[in-house]
């Protein structure tokens, strides 16, 4: 057999790393990606600590506070649903801004907003004014998740924070009702590019903390409302927990349900309480038999590293939503308050 030549040689190993490459851009491994203007790097010359200053500042808070993660989950969910994640959450009224968006009573029970801007300041005295706090919001809730058991999600960072804070009107509008059904929540993550598995998958966010009553209620404050595959047993049960008392008084707001049998850890224990009709919400039941949501609902019990995978991917684009990038935003150096 006549040798390789030099030329054929290094023609092959171009070749070979070529495919490298490719594979590479394929499967994402490896590759600065950008998102909607962002970037996995973003931090790399300006803050190249940031995620460890925000992981080192929630792993003690989550030991004082197990219910610290869900809470900071829910905040990220609902400041990204309301003009995308820009950190608007956080302001409080003064001024201008008399009226925000948590006065929305969809708001509700929304906590931790301080630890945000706790974070923040360690931020600042490390690398005053280049850390966004709708950055902060998204970093905080992927601990959250990978601190409570589930996975460390990689996420593009780069945000810019908003100059003004929607009204509770506009709240009470994008953000979805505690009676949201299948419909309502496939079209509401498709708005955000989201597959039927990806919207399934972010559903699963319900396997931490827990349901208030007034949310609850809302279930059986309606005559014509159906209760598809709710087992009778955990219906009885919801009733003893949160008896008929008016969804919007006192007492329904501070009573409350855990989401499953392990509300503090990130697991699919969710799914399996979907499929049982178990779930503590109308969506939570209704897509363990919904046909379009079932399957993915017993892929997820069954397959806990597919969950994982499919929350991960809904996860970034719920995180890159609408995001302000560039000159469109500012970087607050107090995130509740419009400098």
């Amino acid at each position: 057999m006549k040798p390789k030549s030099k030329a054929s040689e290094s023609a092959a190993a171009t070749c070979f790393l070529l495919m490298i490459f490719l594979c590479s851009f394929i499967n994402g491994d490896q590759m600065e990606t950008n998102y909607e203007g962002l970037s996995y790097s973003y931090y790399e010359k300006t803050c190249p600590k940031v995620e460890e200053i925000v992981r080192s500042s929630l792993s003690s808070m989550f030991i004082l506070d197990p219910t610290s993660p869900a809470a900071l989950l829910r905040l990220m969910f609902h400041d990204c649903q309301v003009q995308g994640c820009d950190a608007s959450i956080l302001i409080e009224p003064s001024g201008d801004h008399q009226f925000t968006e948590l006065d929305s009573a969809k708001n509700f029970g929304i906590r931790k907003r301080d630890l945000i801007g706790a974070i923040k300041s360690s931020l600042e005295m490390e690398c005053p004014q280049q850390v966004s706090c709708s950055d902060v919001i998204i970093l905080a809730a992927r601990e959250a998740v990978a601190l409570s058991g589930g996975p460390l999600i990689a996420v593009p960072l780069g945000r810019k924070d908003s100059l003004t804070t929607p009204g509770k009107h506009v709240a009470d509008s994008e953000l979805p009702p505690a009676t949201a059904d299948v419909d309502a929540t496939l079209n509401l993550f498709a708005a955000k590019g989201m597959t039927v598995e990806e919207s399934v998958a972010i559903m699963g966010a319900h396997t931490l903390g827990v349901t208030h009553c007034n949310n609850v209620l809302s279930r059986f404050d309606n005559a014509n409302a159906t209760n598809e595959n709710m087992d009778p047993r955990f219906e009885t049960f919801l009733r003893v927990v949160c008896p008929e008392f008016s969804p919007h008084s006192q007492t329904a707001k501070v009573t409350f349900v855990v989401n499953d049998q392990t509300s503090l850890v990130f697991d699919s224990a969710y799914y399996d309480d979907s499929m049982a009709g178990r779930g503590t919400l109308r969506i939570d039941s209704e897509i363990g038999a919904d046909p379009r949501t079932r399957p993915f609902v017993e892929a997820f019990a069954a397959d806990n590293d597919r969950f994982f995978n499919a929350f991960s991917s809904a996860f970034v684009k719920l995180s890159s939503y609408k995001v302000l990038t560039g000159n469109e935003g500012v970087i607050r150096s107090v995130c509740d308050k419009v400098d």
